[in-house]
């Protein structure tokens, strides 16, 4: 990150966090009308034990050396997370990283592994989300995507995301929330630029979701899923990272033992079981097309 630029990012991300901060949820009773929902400037500063022209700098990028007290006093102003409170941190104190590289290699061994697991969907992706690999299931899974080259450009710019995510607007806003937590040190990297870039154009809901700076992690969150011909499902998304992959991260969905879920997914294993040699196949160069690399 340029540090030239980290009192504007930090800004940036204070003022979503208190445009979508109520009154209630910081624990005020009261203060007359508003116009907007989130909270006042000078409330904010007013528990944050700051005087309101420092808060307002701080919100202008004016002010780029936030104590870590502050810090601290604004997280606790907000309710942030532990993720959204490092990346906070992150934003007011950025250390000089080297730009991660967009060259990914995913091992052969790694898909070997995820290709013999017949009952968990699995996908190898980068840090933006861009699918470098899956197996026989995943593909499966999600087979009436279009292009499935990257899973936020599938949920915004796919009209059949609408149909297949029956939450849509909770599995929207985990994603985006999951991008700013992964990408929260390198927001000058111009691959996340292009990105951000082409969904706003092409998405209002996604840049509304960017512009509330909602940082999560998605480790362990239950999806509801609708697919076209074995119906509803219900799958945890368990996240590991890839060590020594400089960013990769595999995604697996599981469904609970003995749950009508694990026996949706036998049956569309068996509709589109692989022989056993494809299942366990190096992956072709992947790029936008009707299935995902495996």
């Amino acid at each position: 990150m340029d540090t030239r630029d980290s009192g504007k990012l930090l800004g940036e991300f204070l003022r979503a966090r208190r445009e979508v901060t109520t009154p209630a949820q910081a624990g005020l009773v009261g203060g007359g009308p508003r116009r907007t929902p989130g909270l006042r400037r000078e409330e904010v500063a007013m528990m944050a034990h700051v005087s309101t022209d420092y808060y307002i700098r701080l919100e202008q990028g004016r002010e780029r050396h936030p104590s870590e007290r502050v810090l601290g006093a604004l997280a606790r102003v907000f309710g942030l997370t532990p993720e959204a409170t490092a990346h906070m941190h992150a934003l007011a104190h950025p250390m000089l990283q080297p730009r991660r590289s967009p060259a990914r290699r995913v091992s052969p061994s790694l898909r070997t592994l995820i290709g013999s697991w017949s009952g968990t969907p699995a996908l190898i992706c980068d840090d933006l989300m861009n699918v470098l690999a899956a197996n026989s299931l995943a593909d499966a899974l999600y087979g009436g995507f279009e292009d499935r080259d990257n899973l936020l450009r599938m949920i915004f710019l796919d009209p059949v995301a609408r149909e297949f995510y029956p939450e849509w607007e909770t599995s929207a806003r985990s994603k985006v929330a999951h991008l700013r937590l992964i990408t929260g040190s390198h927001l000058d990297d111009p691959r996340l630029t292009e990105l951000v870039g082409e969904l706003s154009v092409k998405s209002p809901e996604f840049r509304r979701l960017w512009a509330r700076h909602d940082v999560s992690n998605k480790v362990g969150e239950v999806k509801r899923m609708h697919h076209r011909e074995i119906g509803e499902l219900e799958l945890t998304c368990e996240i590991f990272s890839v060590n020594g992959s400089d960013g990769l991260q595999l995604i697996t969905l599981l469904a609970q033992p003995g749950s009508p879920t694990e026996e949706r997914l036998k049956l569309l294993g068996s509709l589109a079981a692989p022989s056993a040699t494809e299942a366990l196949s190096a992956a072709r160069p992947l790029g936008r097309g009707p299935r995902f690399s495996r």
